[in-house]
């Protein structure tokens, strides 16, 4: 891969003890967590450890990096197609949230706790009949002596068995949609709250997915992220950067099955000859490779800007977009070099394939994506 002028010398160090962990802590085992559809809380704790937690976050809550040691994490996760691990849910999307808005009493009690991998974060927003369209939540927190009654149902919950705690988006006043929406830290453990049965997905299968239940659970006055009715506008002002965290999740996934695939052309034989000596074969790499390289250039402008406090939504939204919708088509045709291996268990081009479907999806359809940069036209 090219030099990439937006990581320092301390993001090339950072990353490489990302994949000495990788190595060591998931390779080995992650075979097993696909098959029984969660990553251990070990593994958090051993990342809590290595540092891979709340990368971006200032010390005592997290490593004390910036967005640069984040996508570190996440690229070389995806890169090793392993995309199965929730844990930039918990780092790059519900941490901010807490250190953002939350009040001094909550960031002190979960921020620590999630760097080390002890907690466990995940988000709450989508509902059984509300996903894109937020002013349809129907999750409702009514205000009570001392804080507000939760009560509602969230659906599509990453880390949703492991855990600990949720940034739930609950309505205080149905009436105004949108702009009822406000932002909860909740306390799974607390009395009301339960979980649905693993829901069963085409892909990420070791990534713990589950629905939450709330059922009139007491939220804290203090426990409120930033100020009621606020949510909506919250939701916004975090949107751009996890947008780009799925966007550099797709590409890395999408350079390292290409780098796999390359491997395997140059060994595997079709009509006498290596598939690398068809023209066909070099024709696929070639399309692949210098898209990839056209899109990682934009990538990095964003993750720069990301990086200096300055990133546009439109421009998160465009490498959101570009990025999920190449993912696709480029193991789409991986796959096809591998023949029918492609459609086996056997090689990593497969869970790949499956797993990347989600990226389309989540964060923004590549659809709702459209529609906003149509609408800036």
């Amino acid at each position: 891969m090219a030099e990439r002028p937006v990581f320092r010398d301390d993001h090339h160090l950072f990353r490489e003890q990302v994949r000495r962990f990788i190595d060591e802590h998931i390779a080995p085992h992650y075979a097993q967590w696909e098959r029984d559809g969660i990553t251990p809380r070990s593994l958090w704790r051993a990342a809590g450890e290595a540092g891979l937690l709340n990368c971006q976050l200032p010390e005592p809550y997290g490593l004390g990096g910036d967005f640069g040691h984040a996508a570190c994490v996440i690229e070389e996760l995806a890169r090793a197609n392993f995309l199965g691990i929730g844990f930039s849910i918990h780092s790059d999307m519900v941490a901010p949230y807490l250190m953002q808005y939350a009040t001094p009493v909550v960031r002190d009690a979960w921020l620590p706790k999630m760097a080390s991998g002890e907690a466990i974060g995940a988000i709450a927003m989508t509902e059984p009949g509300a996903g894109s369209d937020l002013k349809t939540i129907r999750t409702r927190a009514e205000a009570v002596d001392g804080g507000y009654r939760l009560s509602g149902q969230k659906t599509w919950i990453t880390n949703g068995s492991n855990a600990d705690l949720a940034v739930v988006v609950a309505t205080v006043a149905p009436e105004l949609g949108a702009g009822g929406l406000s932002l909860f830290c909740v306390d799974l453990q607390q009395p009301g709250v339960s979980r649905g049965a693993p829901m069963v997905k085409i892909g990420q299968h070791a990534q713990d997915t589950t629905e939450l239940f709330f059922e009139d659970v007491f939220v804290p006055a203090d426990h409120l992220l930033g100020e009621e009715r606020r949510g909506f506008s919250y939701l916004e002002e975090q949107l751009a950067a996890e947008r780009l965290a799925i966007a550099l999740r797709a590409a890395a996934s999408a350079e390292g099955m290409l780098q796999e695939t390359v491997g395997y052309v140059r060994q595997r034989k079709a009509f006498g000859r290596l598939l690398i000596d068809h023209q066909n074969t070099r024709f696929v790499l070639a399309s692949a490779a210098a898209q990839l390289a056209m899109l990682r250039s934009f990538l990095d402008h964003c993750l720069a800007e990301q990086m200096e406090g300055r990133l546009l939504p439109l421009n998160a939204a465009m490498a959101k977009l570009n990025a999920s919708e190449l993912q696709g088509k480029v193991l789409d045709d991986l796959l096809q070099l591998h023949g029918g291996y492609g459609y086996s268990s056997e090689y990593g081009i497969g869970r790949a394939w499956a797993d990347a479907r989600a990226l389309r999806i989540f964060g923004g359809t590549s659809e709702i994506l459209r529609d906003i940069i149509g609408r800036s036209l």
